[in-house]
């Protein structure tokens, strides 16, 4: 659990948020195996591992592109995987990074409010407006930093595709799927 910070491999919740993390196999075909490696073992929240389970790209899909990312072996987030800033609903730009989200159930209701939400919590941290907190204002300190701690806990920032940016992406997200 510690290579991926108390995150789930897919889903990037940490555990807690979602509940406590399961073990997947990434490559259910080698659950079976008689030892197990550890390359094949991924932490994966309840959602995820549930989505996830048995699949494995059939031949067809595999032809078309479709596998699930390894992310112990490829960029996914921010290279194939993205967030839409309006929708925050995750985009795939590659036939493989849309097989993934789909099949491990990415942009499901959840998924897609703790990011929007996220969202929200990020845009009210950044705001530039100066607070002076003196000792009479310790407990607006104290709330500042809970809520960022909470904001911490959630699905970490994720970019929006290339050439896009909060504003302009309804257009481009529908080219995109």
């Amino acid at each position: 659990m510690r290579d991926f910070g108390g995150r789930c491999a897919y889903s990037m919740q940490h555990h807690l948020r979602c509940g406590k993390l399961e073990v997947d196999h990434f490559d259910p075909r080698r659950k079976k195996d008689l030892i197990q490696e550890y390359a094949n073992l991924f932490p994966a929240s309840r959602h995820c591992n549930g989505k996830k389970s048995g699949k494995w790209p059939n031949r067809a899909e595999q032809a078309a592109g479709g596998r699930f990312l390894n992310p112990c072996e490829e960029l996914d987030y921010g290279e194939q995987i993205f967030e839409d800033p309006v929708t925050h609903r995750l985009l795939g730009t590659t036939p493989a990074a849309v097989w993934h989200i789909r099949n491990c159930g990415l942009n499901a209701d959840h998924l897609v409010d703790e990011r929007r939400r996220r969202a929200e919590h990020w845009r009210t941290l950044k705001k530039k407006a100066v607070l002076r907190i003196t000792a009479s204002h310790r407990t607006v300190a104290e709330v500042i930093a809970k809520f960022r701690e909470e904001v911490e806990l959630m699905v970490p920032e994720i970019p929006p595709p290339p050439g896009i940016s909060g504003g302009d992406c309804n257009a481009s997200a529908a080219e995109l799927h």
